[in-house]
């Protein structure tokens, strides 16, 4: 079988035809996409279908989210129906080759005698699909209390995590548990993240032999895995573990996060490049072997070499978090590692991130790219000072504003481009990925004092504040970001010579204790003088000095490592 990329001339070899194009959406680590192509799309019979009647494009759903978001059932495999411009005319899960060939069929039959009357139900419902004025909204406290009670309502009473078919984690859902409790002392919350971290790392889900989760389970205990394991999921599952450690104690969540990451650095961490690899195959006949050894004998899936921006900025904030938690600065060193190859390589001073590369730079401009990215810079500076990152972080965020920003709050999901093929023309605001920029923007805000920052965060949260609700529990990161615009985090800034061991015993014991929401800073008087007297903090020499604020409300100050995280976890909870 012969595929076509997306591209402007499958499109024009669709007009030149006067042919419907079949677009199969696949994943690297997809089992049933692979029984697609080897046991359906290999079928003679399809094959000589799809070369009289069609023009057939393949795309991969990682490399191209634009197109995944908008011509997707939700999972793939997806067979998607397109007119010669692009436009949607009916889409298909997996099939089988006689199922395939019937629907082909129809599609090939009904397109032959109706092309007119298909293209002018797709334009009107094209026109109709323009994106509506988003009304903003307030940012109350009601938002935090209603997704706070989503997360409760929805939440699996006895297995802990969400979804009944394909049971999930949702680590955004855990990390805002946890605030809550921190916050509030919600018993309710912290017994949702025990279950859920309890029972996932001792179910089926959790690979016990080499470390890592696979991607989702299909029963309520964590059980029936599907054994593809992805950079993203599981970088936001050690975040997860790693905050559950350090909140409640429990041993096993750090044994659970040093696996990740193990698993990590073993399968995916791509040497040449000091960045990760995007995911590794499912096997499950791998998976049921109990010893590393049996393991070795068989042989392990392949992993799909590609290198994702906003996967790897997340590995990146999950390595700078583990660097604290565990005590590992190795770790913040390959964090930093991450981010300066997707800088040299997948970086531009007019369009900001690309998404992917494969030994080149390919879809810049994608809003999951640039918010990720941001956010991983703003940990880069607070958990190792680095202020290149800290410029880094503005530019990028200029970028963002100046092509992704909505006049009517929010960011698109991606640039503008009139010469786009179908639904790409019209471009979405995520309410997940604007969250992501939301929190950054604001993080970025407090590390600058630049308000501009803050208002620009105000706006895009604001801009979802009405219709919040119909997401239920999917938009804890949204209700995360609304916390911080409502609740200005713990402020530490330290100040002493950035590579001196006192500067450095105190931001470790600023970063050590769990602080739901709090930022830690380091100016250097020797570089960053007229910073100080802005900020009117005194430095005549002698020890380095941490000076703890919340808002405008200046409350502690020391040089004894060991006395800063009981200030700061009072300050925190007696706000």
């Amino acid at each position: 079988m012969e595929w076509l990329e997306w591209s402007d001339e499958a499109f024009a070899t669709a007009r030149k035809r006067g042919a419907p194009v079949l677009l199969y959406l696949k994943a690297s680590w997809c089992r049933w996409c692979r029984e697609l192509e080897t046991r359906v799309f290999d079928d003679p019979r399809v094959v000589a279908t799809l070369a009289s009647q069609f023009v057939a494009v393949r795309v991969d759903k990682d490399r191209r989210p634009d197109i995944d978001a908008r011509y997707s059932r939700g999972g793939w495999p997806t067979i998607a129906y397109l007119d010669e411009s692009g436009e949607l005319i009916a889409r298909d899960s997996f099939l089988e080759a006689d199922e395939l060939l019937a629907r082909l069929d129809l599609v090939a039959g009904y397109w032959a005698d109706n092309k007119e009357r298909v293209r002018r139900r797709l334009t009107e419902a094209s026109d109709a699909c323009a994106a509506p004025a988003r009304a903003r909204g307030e940012l109350s406290h009601q938002i935090l209390d209603d997704v706070a009670h989503s997360l409760l309502e929805t939440a699996d009473p006895v297995h802990g995590g969400w979804g009944a078919q394909h049971k999930f984690p949702h680590p955004e859902g855990l990390d805002y548990a946890l605030l809550r409790w921190s916050q509030t002392g919600d018993e309710a919350m912290r017994k949702l993240v025990l279950r859920t971290l309890r029972n996932m790392q001792a179910g089926e889900i959790h690979d016990r032999v080499e470390g890592g989760f696979y991607r989702y389970a299909t029963a309520a205990d964590w059980s029936g895995p599907h054994h593809e394991k992805v950079l993203d999921s599981n970088a936001q599952r050690l975040y997860a573990y790693l905050e559950g450690y350090q909140a409640l104690g429990e041993a096993s969540f750090r044994e659970t996060a040093e696996g990740i990451l193990r698993w990590m650095d073993e399968t995916l961490l791509d040497h040449e490049t000091g960045a990760y690899r995007g995911s590794q195959d499912a096997s499950a006949a791998y998976a049921h072997l109990a010893t590393r050894e049996a393991r070795r004998a068989h042989g392990a899936p392949a992993c799909d070499p590609t290198i994702f921006t906003n996967w790897n900025a997340l590995a990146a904030s999950s390595l700078f978090k583990a660097s604290a938690v565990l005590d590992r600065p190795e770790l913040a060193e390959r964090a930093r590692g991450v981010l300066e190859f997707l800088f040299d390589e997948l970086y531009d001073e007019r369009v900001g991130m690309h998404h992917y590369w494969d030994g080149t730079y390919h879809l810049p401009g994608m809003l999951t790219d640039q918010a990720h990215t941001l956010r991983a810079l703003i940990d880069s500076v607070q958990f190792s000072g680095c202020t290149r990152s800290l410029e880094r972080a503005e530019h990028l965020a200029e970028i963002a504003a100046r092509t992704l920003a909505s006049d009517d709050g929010g960011f698109w999901d991606m640039r503008h481009d009139p010469a786009a093929h179908g639904s790409l023309r019209r471009r979405t605001r995520s309410i997940l990925e604007n969250s992501i920029q939301a929190e950054a923007l604001l993080r970025l805000s407090f590390f600058t004092r630049e308000l501009r920052w803050q208002a620009l965060a105000r706006e895009t949260l604001a801009s979802f504040a009405s219709d919040y609700k119909r997401h239920g529990h999917l938009v804890a990161g949204y209700a995360r970001a609304v916390d911080l615009y409502l609740h200005p985090p713990v402020h530490v800034t330290i100040v002493g010579p950035a590579e001196r061991d006192d500067t450095r015993h105190l931001r470790r014991a600023a970063l050590a204790p769990y602080v739901a929401s709090r930022v830690v800073q380091v100016i250097d008087p020797l570089v960053e003088r007229g910073r100080l007297e802005r900020l009117g903090l005194p430095y005549e020499g002698g020890a380095s000095r941490a000076y703890v604020s919340r808002g405008r409300e200046s409350y502690a100050e020391t040089s004894d490592p060991l006395r800063l995280p009981a200030l700061m976890t009072r300050i925190e909870r007696g706000a």
